[in-house]
């Protein structure tokens, strides 16, 4: 007696839940949705704050909680990395060129000094983070949702019940 292979991280973690939902009757278009605005609230450039976020917009716009929450642990790990390309986009937005750090530095500091001398060494970084991220949601959720709602089309169709 064979068994069947088990299934990969990623379609145990995403792929089951999503193809779950479009048999439950989720829109297509609005799993799109939720998959979109769920990456661009898990990428805000501050640690502790996206499970917060990606709630609160998941219940102000009606989207699958258990997606989100789940799409925003996933992408933990890309949000690391993208911390420091905010930083770096914002300061050229802001063509800030004094208040360049180090990770090491800034990580060296929060951990000896006080949390206000933090914020008053490296509160500009926060502000240039979060304007390059601002400015890159739309783009984040465009980028993602328009590719995604013919995927999530094609899945519904496959997996609507047979007449």
């Amino acid at each position: 007696m064979t068994t069947a292979p088990k299934p990969g991280f990623w379609r145990r973690r995403l792929g089951n839940p999503i193809l779950a939902q479009l048999t439950q009757g989720v829109a297509p278009d609005k799993l799109a949705a939720t998959l979109a605005v769920g990456a661009a609230c898990a990428m805000l450039p501050f640690l502790g704050f996206t499970a917060l976020l990606t709630l609160g917009v998941g219940l102000a716009l009606r989207m699958n909680q258990p997606i989100l929450q789940t799409l925003n642990q996933l992408l933990g790990p890309l949000q690391l990395v993208m911390i420091l390309v905010y930083v770096r986009a914002g300061e050229w937005i802001w063509r800030s060129h004094d208040n360049r750090f180090a990770i090491a530095d800034m990580l060296r500091t929060f951990r000896d000094a006080s949390f206000g001398e933090f914020l008053q060494r490296f509160g500009w970084a926060g502000i240039h983070a979060a304007t390059a991220w601002l400015i890159s949601v739309p783009i984040i959720i465009v980028g993602i949702y328009y590719p995604l709602r013919p995927v999530m089309h094609k899945l519904a169709a496959i997996r609507a019940p047979k007449p």
